[in-house]
């Protein structure tokens, strides 16, 4: 080989970066900075939070490095309990920063493996420098939202949680009772029948219990209060609201079988800030896709990857079983009848996942260019 092809001319440019990568917790950061490969990092601590700490340590660093205070400085850390605030700020301050998927690190599979925060910081500095050198697979990378697209998910995501305390109540108060072998229908005029409950030997409830009980539904009548308020919310928005976003909201709801909560979901989740190139891409990210298992002679599929949204991944679900209801002639519903109707119970629950990747789609193409799906039908006005 000629060596005049490989040798690096004196008048080559060179671009210097400064690597952070930052390893969060509760109390402390731990801090790592690098220039490049080769190079020991420099490793700091801050107190979580301390961002005048932080700023101070990043002009450190460019200082111990001899760098100009002007070069660019490329970090990441891992997605976590602390959002997304920390990405927001390091942009004000000229940081190109990464949030991670914390999944998608790559990890020695030794049965047992040393783990320590400056181990996990040097691993993210290493893989930070070889997804900025071209390896773009190394790693995922979250596609950060806006504060304000954020903010839009808190509605929804409030409401599923409320719902899950207001079932949590139901079935403790269900199971009091049932632990002195009572069994009492939860109904409106729940505390009147309550009253008139006896044990199986005709004496009333013990008088603690019967506290208990009646404080266990102050907080069932709490949630569900609650619930009511922000349906109501929910409903008034769009109604009046001329957002776009709650826009594709109404849009759904005009085809049958997507009702309220479905709509909202899907476009506050997904569809109203997420810019996706195909339907793998969509696919992937509500966890839908397949794993398939491949070695040598052994052959096998493991299901999907659960590796999405897991709030669209179960409505997608629920939404499909709907579809098939609300749409039955429908080319999805009809081709799953065809393929996936005839089979027993696993054969349909297998196909009914397929049938809510492939409607996603759909819904997806529906709101991006008005395309109604084959053969769906639209709500009356």
């Amino acid at each position: 080989m000629d060596p005049e092809t490989t040798r690096i001319r004196d008048d080559t440019t060179f671009y210097p970066y400064l690597y952070m990568a930052i390893e969060l917790s509760n109390a402390q950061w731990k801090l790592g900075f690098t220039v490049g490969f080769g190079q020991p990092p420099r490793l700091r601590n801050v107190t979580a939070r301390n961002l005048t700490a932080l700023a101070d340590e990043i002009h450190q660093a460019k200082v111990r490095f001899g760098l100009a205070e002007n070069t660019p400085t490329l970090s990441c850390y891992e997605a976590g309990r602390d959002g997304f605030w920390l990405h927001r700020y390091l942009q004000t301050r000229g940081v190109t920063n990464l949030v991670v998927d914390s999944a998608s690190i790559e990890v020695n599979r030794r049965k047992r493996r040393a783990k320590t925060d400056r181990m996990d910081v040097g691993k993210l500095l290493t893989m930070l420098i070889r997804y900025h050198m071209g390896e773009k697979k190394v790693w995922s990378v979250v596609n950060v939202p806006s504060l304000e697209e954020e903010d839009r998910r808190q509605l929804h995501r409030e409401l599923m949680a409320v719902k899950a305390e207001r079932t949590h109540h139901i079935n403790r108060i269900k199971g009091l009772l049932a632990s002195q072998g009572v069994m009492l229908p939860f109904k409106k005029d729940f505390l009147s029948d309550l009253e008139a409950v006896h044990l199986w030997d005709g004496s009333p409830l013990p008088a603690n219990l019967y506290s208990r009980l009646l404080r266990e539904y102050e907080r069932y009548k709490s949630a569900n209060q609650q619930i009511n308020q922000i349906e109501c919310e929910r409903a008034q928005a769009i109604r009046t609201s001329d957002d776009p976003v709650v826009e594709q909201v109404r849009q759904l709801l005009r085809l049958r079988g997507i009702g309220l909560n479905s709509a909202w979901l899907y476009v506050m989740e997904f569809f109203s800030w997420r810019n996706f190139k195909n339907r793998q891409e969509l696919s992937s990210l509500a966890g839908l896709t397949p794993t398939p298992y491949q070695s040598g002679d052994s052959s096998r599929e493991r299901g999907i990857s659960k590796a999405g949204n897991r709030h669209i991944r179960a409505m997608a679900i629920e939404v499909a079983w709907a579809w098939l209801h609300h749409q039955p002639d429908s080319k999805l519903s009809r081709w799953y009848q065809e393929r996936f109707g005839q089979g027993g119970s696993r054969t349909r629950r297998i196909g009914i996942v397929a049938l809510a990747r492939r409607l996603l789609v759909e819904l997806w193409k529906y709101l991006e260019t008005g395309a109604i799906p084959d053969g769906a039908l639209l709500k009356e006005a």
